[in-house]
């Protein structure tokens, strides 16, 4: 679909037309594992990647080919590949682009299971992770050595929501010549789209916002489509000829579609991340009210942030969306519709009075997730980052005494005297 479309609209049409054989309005679940070739010269031109098609649902799938088409179309890229979850699309973005001895430099501000795949899991593939400030231009211009491959970093921040300088970040990389990968999962494309700002690739968690309703365990990479992967040889995966396809060079051949085509070729072909169809549906359904979901998200969780700011008990906030937020004057420019719904809040009462907070909410839950319908709250340092030292925990912005929330689309005033009755527990 054209991008002289609204968001608005293309969150519902784009990639999905009524089914041609039945009619059916709502994409079906095409729930099969292979397809028929017309014959034998049409099954060789599909396996030869001289003709585009479906061949086996462990590379392309028709439900998942309308989410993809999709995601390119929101983030306004020139393709997608949808994978089997958030952190298989961080390793299938970096994968056709490392190899051994290889680095990325990456945001010190990211996930903490994020900073562990890069610390440690990457390494067993020979890769390495230098992790910098990325508010200190020079220290990410001076990470980038002659082996980095990637910049990577999030639009907004998971737990803090901190709002990074795309536009600065991007300028470094393309100096550098080398692409930048932004994880946009806690802004969605409908706050911020991170190829407007000079990203190269956008992988997101369908898991979190774009679902929306905690279904579903999905990923996806868009790519711009805009990075000349032939400039250096420093990308031979996608300027050097491949063996595997008799000598084929994906650049060459598919242009801005190299690294998609690459991804689905070799990429699903072999390390096998599937999205099975079935949260492919699920998804697509989640995206058609993506744009009403995340006002209201962006609406309560300013109404949140603000109460829990004048609050005595609390000792700070790390919410963009407010004005004493030292992120606060990227929003205009990075993401204008909102800081999205995630943030942090400091209890003065410390370690011991969030773990009281977390056991006497009642609306909020108290799960490992974000970006639901549901108010979701959690303890970082004893769990989704207790693996990382003080000294990260405290740098990813999971001290002991903080606390994650993602406030969802229910009644605020709700929110707030949940909040309150559980802060009055706290301090007991």
């Amino acid at each position: 679909m054209s991008m002289t479309y609204g968001f608005d609209t293309l969150q519902i049409h784009a990639g999905a037309r009524p089914d041609p054989a039945t009619g059916a309005r709502q994409t079906p679940i095409y729930q099969t594992t292979a397809y028929v070739f017309r014959d034998a010269d049409h099954a060789a031109a599909l396996f030869n990647l001289q003709e585009v098609g479906f061949i086996y649902s462990r590379l392309t799938n028709p439900t998942v080919a309308v989410l993809q088409e999709r995601m390119a179309t929101l983030e306004g890229g020139a393709g997608a590949v949808c994978c089997a979850s958030g952190h298989g699309a961080q390793i299938m973005a970096l994968f056709p682009l490392m190899g051994p001895g290889k680095n990325v430099v990456a945001s010190t501000r990211l996930y903490g299971g994020t900073v562990t795949q890069f610390s440690q899991t990457i390494r067993r593939f020979g890769w390495s992770a230098k992790f910098v400030d990325f508010d200190d231009l020079d220290a990410v211009e001076a990470a980038i050595d002659d082996d980095t491959r990637a910049v990577f970093c999030e639009s907004i921040s998971n737990p803090g929501g901190y709002i990074t300088d795309l536009d600065a970040i991007s300028a470094i990389s393309d100096r550098a010549g080398i692409p930048l990968i932004v994880d946009n999962t806690s802004a969605t494309p409908y706050l911020c789209r991170p190829i407007e700002h000079g990203a190269t690739l956008v992988v997101n968690s369908l898991t979190k916002f774009l679902t929306g309703n905690g279904t579903v365990v999905g990923g996806c990479i868009v790519d711009s489509g805009r990075f000349d992967w032939s400039a250096s040889d420093k990308f031979p995966s996608l300027s050097a000829p491949e063996p595997a396809y008799h000598g084929l060079k994906f650049h060459e051949t598919f242009g801005p579609l190299a690294f998609t085509f690459h991804s689905i070729a070799v990429g699903l072909r072999d390390l096998g991340m599937t999205l099975n169809p079935q949260a492919a549906h699920y998804t697509l359904m989640g995206i058609e009210t993506l744009s009403l979901r995340m006002q209201r998200h962006c609406e309560n969780a300013v109404k949140l942030a603000t109460w829990l700011e004048n609050d005595p008990r609390i000792a700070y906030v790390t919410y963009a969306g407010l004005p004493s937020s030292p992120w606060h004057h990227r929003m205009d420019r990075i993401c204008p519709k909102g800081a999205g719904s995630l943030f942090t809040f400091s209890l003065k009462g410390g370690y011991e009075a969030c773990i009281k907070l977390i056991d006497a909410v009642e609306i909020f839950s108290h799960v490992a997730n974000l970006g639901d319908t549901r108010s979701l709250i959690i303890h970082s340092a004893s769990t989704t980052h207790r693996q990382l030292t003080p000294e990260q925990q405290t740098a990813a912005g999971a001290a002991p005494d903080v606390v994650r929330v993602s406030i969802g689309i229910e009644d605020p005033d709700d929110l707030i005297a949940d909040l309150d009755q559980a802060l009055t527990k706290a301090g007991a």
